[in-house]
């Protein structure tokens, strides 16, 4: 390095280096530190390039780990880089280029040294490298013990100090990378870290007064989406599009530290590095994530939690409570915005999870905006790709789902915005469609795949807990939605049939329900909608009979022995009949789903009533079913009251004409003959708290943690 430009192969031979990380001792006032940040050269643009530059420089590094404590070169770069901190504001508005430019050199050269020493030994051990001083080999001085939290504090005043300006564009990002490597020592650690001394001084002491202001900060360059700086616009060379050579480090690093936030590598897909347009966004993001989920110190929570909890907007007048700290404004319009717009990164989205699950001013604020669908629509567009998504991408974004349906206010406004041709939707050519059946389809299409492919119960369960959550507030659905509602019904009440016929008669070879059930295409529409609806009822029928008054105790095996309640005598049951629990639970979920409908909204939903009556052979078959008897109830009610109103209207009856007589059916139909069930509303509590299971935990699993050192070690 030094006033010449370098190339990466040169770095291991650059005498600079090899100077300060030698056996000889560079004072901080030494005219070596103005040589040494006095270097330019091409930053990295591939990951190939990035490991080029590992290797070129571990054995600096390694060099410096060694004699540092004889020498302390460390403390005094890091003191030299302090000193500049402290007039780096006016150097920003005086416009001074070369002293911003070195002193972004000297935030670089520290971040790629505490990567190596990070990567290579115990906190305690790195911060006893700071205190190190020119002294006799292995002493330290006790007035230089808090030279790292100096340094950290001296970041969090860079980082929401400085104006943002084309020529400290460079070092606010690198400034926040750092604060992620700094964080990083969880890579390293299999369980939890509760006790860092990283945490304890971001908790505590100077740096506690920036909470707030730090945190108000990356949230602001997240929503403003500041691209870098045209080249030009800085006295040193210019980057990659993606950001600095640090950032490419960094950010590094902090994939890593995502992948394990996000429990990659269990059973995920590896995520897409998305197409970064803001490298200061990004790792604002990254980072403000982070601190958020630190764990609390033993005497006080995450004060960074407590500032994301309770931060409220610009224009709410009213007083900050006493009793809440860190707390702040911001424009919750923009905020807004930037959330809409950012879903395709699941970081964002995980964001908009955290906020909507632990702020109570953003959630009212949300769910009292006019323009749900902006917010809405690239959620039900992560859960549509499900395939080419990452299971915990997927997962956030259906308890944002779960949330927002909560609230009954958003499950009737979503049923009155109308979208028009929603052009990822494929499946079929949607011209006009409410929100709310919009989100139907993509819900039960998420189930579908979900029973199909990934066969994940939390997912289900969960998809149907939001159908669940919104079925009494169900209004004009769309002829599609309600056709899938019913068809996805039907789908499993068949499977259900065919299991247990080759569960207990597995001799009979019950061809009838093997072709009905064969016919059935993979999204649940039906290629043959009639086939052998006679023959399949009367055996449905016999079968059910047999079970329910004959053998008891077999249908009591069937639904209980996938419980575990099995002994150890028992033949264990075949491979078909493990999902025998799993159908029975989605099938009384769809049910009660379709009777909440019926019961609390009949008159809005013709659609629905029309698909049923279509279907009704079917359902009929389950009237006398042991397990869905309470719940058939309404379901036949409605079927056996239209059908009759059908039949008096005579045969060769038109579509529009069917609707007709179903309209004028509602009006005549009494309302207190459909009884109103109990058991819908324990589902809404269950989704509640299904974000215990589905929302990432944070560095918690140790092939996650494997997983991520062996993408730290391609860096």
């Amino acid at each position: 390095m030094g006033s010449n430009s370098s190339r990466i192969g040169d770095l291991p031979k650059n005498e600079y280096l090899k100077k300060l990380s030698g056996t000889e001792s560079v004072s901080e006032n030494d005219p070596f530190w103005n040589q040494l940040l006095s270097f330019s050269f091409p930053a990295p643009t591939s990951s190939t390039e990035l490991k080029l530059l590992e290797e070129a420089t571990i054995s600096v590094c390694r060099s410096l780990v060694e004699n540092n404590p004889r020498t302390g070169n460390l403390g005094a770069l890091i003191k030299v880089f302090l000193s500049r901190t402290k007039e780096l504001k006016l150097s920003a508005e005086c416009q001074n280029h070369i002293f911003i430019w070195q002193t972004h050199n000297a935030l670089f050269i520290i971040c790629c040294l505490l990567k190596v020493f990070i990567s290579e030994m115990s906190e305690e051990e790195l911060q006893l490298h700071f205190t190190y001083e020119e002294k006799s080999p292995g002493s330290y001085s006790s007035d230089s013990e808090d030279l790292l939290e100096e340094l950290l504090c001296c970041l969090m005043q860079l980082i929401t100090d400085i104006p943002l300006l084309d020529i400290t564009y460079e070092i606010s990002v690198e400034a926040i990378s750092t604060m992620v490597v700094f964080l990083s020592y969880q890579l390293f650690h299999k369980e939890v870290l509760r006790q860092s001394i990283s945490h304890k001084y971001l908790m505590r002491g100077p740096c506690l007064p920036y909470t707030s202001k730090l945190v108000k900060t990356l949230l602001y360059n997240f929503i403003r989406q500041e691209k870098p700086p045209p080249p030009g616009a800085h006295v040193f060379p210019q980057q990659s599009d993606g950001g600095g050579l640090l950032y490419g480090l960094a950010s590094g690093v902090a994939t890593g530290l995502w992948t394990v936030f996000t429990l990659g590598g269990v059973g995920s897909k590896a995520a897409t590095p998305p197409e970064l347009s803001s490298p200061l966004a990004n790792q604002s993001l990254l980072l403000l994530l982070v601190l958020a989920n630190l764990t609390d110190a033993p005497d006080a929570p995450n004060p960074y939690r407590q500032a994301i909890m309770s931060f409220k907007n610009t224009q709410d007048s009213s007083p900050f409570p006493s009793s809440i700290p860190h707390t702040f404004q911001i424009n919750f319009n923009s905020l807004y915005t930037a959330l809409c717009e950012q879903q395709t990164s699941d970081q964002a989205t995980l964001l908009l999870y955290t906020l909507l699950h632990q702020n109570s001013n953003i959630r009212t604020y949300m769910l009292a905006r006019t323009d749900m669908e902006n917010l809405v629509l690239p959620i039900l567009e992560i859960l549509y790709h499900v395939e080419e998504r990452n299971s915990h991408h997927v997962y956030m974004a259906l308890i944002i789902l779960l949330i927002l349906t909560e609230d009954d206010g958003f499950n009737r406004s979503i049923h009155e915005v109308i979208l028009k041709n929603i052009t990822w939707y494929s499946e079929r050519v949607l011209t006009e469609i409410s929100l709310g059946s919009l989100l139907i389809l993509v819900v039960i299409r998420t189930i579908q795949y979900n029973m199909t492919r990934t066969r994940d119960k939390y997912l289900h369960t969960n998809c149907l807990a939001a159908l669940a959550n919104m079925s009494a507030q169900f209004r004009s659905l769309h002829q599609y939605a309600a056709q899938r509602i019913i068809s996805y019904t039907c789908r499993h009440l068949r499977r259900y049939v065919y299991v247990l016929d080759k569960l207990y008669f597995p001799h009979s070879h019950c061809s009838t329900l093997q072709h009905c059930f064969s016919t059935l295409s993979d999204n649940g529409e039906e290629l043959l909608s009639l086939t052998c609806s006679h023959i399949l009822r009367s055996y449905a029928s016999s079968l059910f009979s047999l079970l329910s008054k004959k053998h008891n105790k077999v249908l009591e095996q069937a639904t209980q022995s996938l419980r575990g309640s099995l002994s150890s005598n028992d033949v264990p049951l075949p491979d078909y009949a493990q999902d025998l629990n799993v159908i029975e639970e989605v099938i009384r979920m769809m049910l009660e789903i379709i009777n909440s409908c019926l019961t609390n909204s009949l008159h809005h939903n013709p659609n629905l009533v029309y698909a049923l009556l279509y279907k009704r052979d079917l359902f009929e078959q389950f009237r006398t079913h042991p397990s869905f008897q309470d719940i058939m109830q309404n379901i036949d009610l409605v079927i056996t009251f239209f059908s009759s109103r059908l039949l008096q209207a005579g045969a060769e009856l038109s579509v529009e004409r069917v609707l007709e007589i179903i309209k004028q059916g509602v009006v005549a139909l009494p309302k207190d003959r459909l009884k109103l069930l109990a058991g819908l509303q324990m589902y809404s509590i269950l989704a509640c708290l299904a974000f215990v299971c589905a929302v990432p935990a944070f560095f918690l699993l140790s092939s996650s943690f494997l997983s991520c050192l062996s993408e730290i070690s391609r860096i």
